[in-house]
């Protein structure tokens, strides 16, 4: 199978890795190239619809933003393989979960994966009534290692900013 990332950034990559022990080929779409390293054999895609048309499993780590609100809609899920399967742990304002549904249901979509919803907390119910949709709240960063790299990095910003630096993860 092909494992399509969308947002190719820290967490991307790390999803990569663990579809590539998988043996999936990786391929992926970024606003910019990764360096060869970085891509470890990923096919780079220079647009979204590239990426779609290979992915029999579609990954979403991409920020949100007002280019990528709603980029799953019913016109770009049309562009995935037959019976691909959707993985969002990133933002839920990515998919048109209308959009989704109607795939799910009509088969076109084969599951969907989700740990973000539109609506937070609660999710959709409409979602939750189909058999071929996991759900999950968005937990993926509840261990103790996680937390305190989290904590650590969030003073690591602080003290660069404080310095006159540049902090790492500058939001705005």
């Amino acid at each position: 199978k092909r494992f399509g990332v969308l947002g190719m950034g820290r967490v991307g990559q790390v999803a990569a890795e663990r579809a590539r022990g998988f043996g999936m080929e990786v391929h992926y779409h970024n606003r910019s190239r990764l360096p060869g390293h970085l891509e470890k054999g990923a096919v780079f895609h220079d647009t979204v619809e590239g990426l779609l048309a290979v992915s029999d499993v579609l990954s979403l780590h991409c920020p949100a933003t007002p280019d990528t609100t709603g980029i799953i809609n019913e016109k770009t899920i049309a562009l995935l393989p037959d019976r691909a399967i959707l993985v969002n742990t990133a933002r839920g304002n990515l998919v048109d979960e209308d959009a989704l549904i109607k795939a799910l249901q009509s088969g076109k979509l084969f599951a969907a994966g989700l740990d973000v919803f539109r609506k937070e907390p609660g999710g959709n119910p409409d979602l939750s009534s189909l058999k071929n949709v996991f759900l999950l709240p968005h937990i993926g960063s509840a261990t103790e290692e996680t937390r305190d790299a989290m904590g650590f990095r969030a003073l690591d910003n602080l003290d660069a900013f404080f310095s006159g630096g540049q902090p790492q993860d500058r939001v705005a």
